[in-house]
């Protein structure tokens, strides 16, 4: 176990820029567009006398509306808060699904690319080894540091809006501990586990093609699947074949390319029901809605075909000669 955790260190030491600067730049991007939309709201604001309407006697100040509030409405507020801090997360989720996607088509080819590989299977490693250590560091570490990033930058803008609204006279830090930040938290990390089973299909193809591709594994990691699926539609549409071409774009294309993008598992729940209530929402991104998958059939199958092309990549490095 101590060479795979000093083969993460190596992973993370080649990869930083992808593994920590890109979500620590998108979250200061993220923080710096909602400073400068508060910035454009005062400025606004101030010239149509905005809050000067609610400070003069003929309207009611913005603290007291506050204060008004029923405990169903602050109840709402803080299912507000929480789904304000969450979206902190999303934009973040998004950056560190492609670099884990790009991180897990080069992690095995690039070695052979620049012929690095002889250097380490020079040295006691075995393959398992350093196949494994690319699967943590693509489906545990990369995500880990994306949840780390997404809750520090949803506390920094809960306190962007905090500070902005005292600024008016409302007592937004009684608000803000309406919020339910554990239970964010809680679920963006209880949910790493249903993510690691979820992305293996995905992680399993993208290094399968790394390992074998003698070029452009980018190319053969989309064509491939998109051509089966061409070639399937075809066959449906002259009667030859019964199996329908979108079962297969929805069940395993997109599980073979996407599955590293977070939250896929909650496809099948009814988000019909949500109608934008953010009571609603937070009670769907619950873990108990997350783990709910494990019941079916769709994650372990995927979980088991990725973990069998995992073991194709594995036996590809060891014998793929590119020379």
């Amino acid at each position: 176990m101590k060479t795979v955790y000093w083969l993460i260190k190596r992973e993370f030491w080649e990869h930083r820029g992808g593994f920590f600067w890109a979500p620590v730049i998108t979250s200061g991007v993220f923080l710096l567009l909602n400073l400068m939309g508060i910035v454009v709201a005062e400025v606004t604001g101030a010239r149509n006398n905005f809050f000067g309407a609610f400070g003069s006697s003929d309207s009611m100040k913005l603290s007291d509306m506050v204060h008004s509030l029923d405990a169903h409405q602050m109840d709402l507020v803080g299912q507000g808060l929480d789904v304000a801090m969450m979206s902190a997360s999303f934009l973040i989720s998004v950056v560190f699904c492609f670099v884990v996607f790009f991180y897990c088509l080069g992690a095995l080819y690039d070695d052979r690319r620049d012929r690095s590989i002889l250097f380490w299977k020079s040295l006691p490693i075995s393959n398992t080894q350093t196949v494994l250590s690319k699967v943590i560091a693509a489906s545990v570490a990369a995500p880990f540091i994306a949840i780390v990033c997404g809750v520090l930058t949803g506390f920094a803008m809960l306190l962007l809006f905090a500070i902005t609204l005292s600024l008016h006279g409302v007592g937004v830090w009684s608000l803000l501990t309406l919020a339910h930040p554990f239970h964010v938290i809680g679920f963006m990390l209880g949910s790493l586990p249903v993510y690691m089973l979820w992305s293996l299909p995905t992680v399993g193809w993208l290094m399968l093609c790394s390992s074998w591709a003698r070029s452009k594994p980018f190319l053969w990691a989309v064509v491939i699947p998109v051509a089966v699926g061409v070639v399937l539609g075809w066959f449906h549409l002259l009667g030859v074949l019964e199996l329908r071409a979108d079962w297969y774009w929805r069940e395993v294309l997109v599980r073979v390319l996407f599955s590293v993008f977070p939250g896929g598992w909650l496809q099948n729940a009814e988000l019909v029901h949500i109608d934008h209530d953010p009571h609603a929402v937070i009670d769907f991104l619950s873990l108990s809605n997350s783990y709910s998958v494990l019941a079916k059939p769709n994650i372990w199958i995927g979980a088991a075909v990725g973990v069998a092309m995992l073991a194709g990549a594995t036996w590809f490095r060891r014998w793929r000669d590119d020379s």
